[in-house]
């Protein structure tokens, strides 16, 4: 393992000052009096509750960097010379019917009314976030597109400034939630789905009947937590105003908005945002099934739960209930997750790492599938962001998990995209792009194949949605390459064997064979004749 620094890391935009630190402490090894800074005491000593954050905010994603003992980079895949798996009944298997482009990377979720998705991919929950909401044209665009579902995340209607509620504190109109809606309803075709979370302050909103009857919303996701934190959403403000607001709606606002001395320290500037808080989830097995039958009583095709990077008897109580109450799709987070705002201490040190996680889930859904009950569909998130994370993570859960949540990673075209197309427009292209072209259709290799789909509409669609489809068709031709050289042409023949586990203690935790185990009584009958 690496060494890790608790006292400085970018994402709070500390460093200690010393080359030598202690490693427990992340304090310098000699502190010296009169030093100038930046490490994380020097700086919470005059700007406190703020290092505490990611920053600045509504500009950076942040992701916890703890090295875990294992991870995902602890497997291999494995590639075979002979076989080959999912090929359409009728058709032999031969050189010329097992290329690579021909491998079919789709994939379903769903108990009764299934979504087709073109990836075994969708995006973690873009929520209340800044991020999200200055962003949300490319994510939806993007996402649908290339035919990929979209969670739109937990507070959207609780903070929008245009919120209307009726008499009994009900949602009847959020104009930025049906913002976000049509637009992916707009640009979606036979693929994927939009997915709106619900937590604490949303239901006490009304905000399911609100999207499912005006909106059509067909899949509500409950929400009982990430692996980000272990509290609930946060984001911050920076208006005294907006921050009683967001009070008087019945939200946590710290530090209190309306304590005159925290007024006067923000017309002072030295408090320069106020943190609009989620009340934490406390679960009950009969009220999650009440919740899931009232959904589904006011029209969701669909009910999923996110769950986050908990201990081993809520991922059992998850599954189990999930199982009872035939939940569509279950989405399992772990940690160290990555936000633009959660605590950062939070992201480094709460949570079960997802490569563990995952191996408990495997675990306990297969003795839930040899009790003869009900398996929803799974997904694993926890920092993927590319197509052998995504085939080892399939692989490790098969067949089980079907796709895997990906969060920065699919946000991060977004912002190449818009950024680019500001950068066009301002004639101030970095080397880092103009050395492929100075015009959108030289940059970007999908835009022909758009726009000889979409024609005149193509100039509706934000370069911002073009770099998540072309990251997402990156993803999409790699695991191809992988799947095809594992002998797998279709993602539902993908299974546990088909990697290999590089140390003991990989294997261990996780159950797949170990290097120097896999296939070795095959390989010593063949020497034996």
């Amino acid at each position: 393992m690496n060494l890790q620094r608790p006292n400085s890391n970018d994402a709070t935009q500390t460093v200690n000052r010393s080359r030598s630190v202690v490693p427990v402490s992340g304090l310098c090894t000699r502190c010296v009096d009169d030093c100038r800074g930046n490490c994380e005491v020097f700086k919470s000593s005059f700007r406190g509750r703020e290092v505490i954050y990611p920053g600045p905010f509504g500009h950076v994603t942040a992701g916890g960097d703890k090295d875990y003992p294992i991870d995902y980079s602890h497997l291999n895949i494995n590639g075979y010379a002979l076989g080959l798996d999912g090929l359409p009944e009728g058709v032999a298997a031969s050189p010329d019917t097992a290329t690579f482009p021909t491998v079919d990377t789709t994939t379903e979720f769903g108990w009764q009314n299934k979504v087709k998705m073109t990836m075994p991919i969708f995006t973690g929950a873009l929520g209340s976030t800044e991020v999200a909401r200055a962003n949300w044209d490319q994510f939806a665009i993007g996402t649908a597109i290339a035919g990929i579902s979209l969670v739109c995340g937990e507070n959207v209607c609780g903070i929008d400034p245009k919120l209307e509620l009726d008499a009994q504190g009900k949602v009847i109109k959020a104009p930025d939630m049906e913002r976000r809606v049509k637009l992916y309803k707009e640009f979606q075709e036979d693929y994927g789905d939009i997915l709106v979370q619900m937590n604490v302050e949303d239901t006490r909103l009304g905000v399911a009947r609100y999207v499912i009857e005006e909106l059509g919303v067909e899949t509500v996701e409950l929400k009982w937590g990430q692996g980000a934190k272990c509290i609930g959403g946060e984001i911050k403000v920076d208006s005294l105003d907006r921050a009683l607001e967001l009070q008087k709606r019945g939200y946590i606002v710290t530090p209190d908005p309306s304590n005159e001395a925290i007024q006067a320290a923000f017309k002072a500037g030295s408090i320069k945002h106020f943190e609009r808080h989620s009340r934490l989830g406390f679960i009950d097995e009969e009220s999650f099934y009440n919740s899931v039958e009232e959904l589904r009583a006011l029209g969701a095709k669909r009910v999923t739960l996110k769950t986050g990077a908990y201990p081993m008897r809520e991922l059992a109580m998850a599954l189990k209930w999930s199982s009872n109450a035939h939940i569509d799709f279950l989405t399992i987070d772990g940690a160290p997750g990555g936000t633009g705002m959660s605590p950062w201490r939070m992201m480094e040190e709460w949570g079960i790492p997802t490569f563990y996680l995952q191996s408990m889930a495997y675990e306990l859904v297969t003795l839930l599938d040899k009790q003869g009950s009900y398996v929803p569909d799974l997904a694993i998130a926890g920092s993927f962001s590319e197509e052998a994370g995504i085939f080892k993570a399939l692989a490790m859960g098969a067949p089980y998990f079907k796709a895997v949540c990906m969060g920065r990673a699919l946000m991060i075209p977004g912002f190449v995209g818009k950024n680019i197309e500001t950068w066009l427009k301002e004639g101030n292209l970095p080397k880092t792009v103009s050395e492929y072209g100075v015009t959108k259709e030289e940059i970007f290799v999908t835009y022909e194949t758009l726009k000889a789909k979409y024609g005149k509409d193509i100039d509706r669609i934000p370069l911002g949605a073009v770099g998540i489809y072309t990251y997402a068709d990156r993803l999409k031709v790699g695991l191809q390459q992988l799947m095809a050289g594992s002998r797998n042409m279709r993602l539902g023949t993908i299974s546990r064997d088909d990697l290999i586990a590089l140390t003991p203690e990989a294997a261990e935790v996780s159950g797949i064979t170990y290097v120097m185990d896999a296939f070795r009584e095959e390989a010593l009958q063949i020497i034996k004749g």
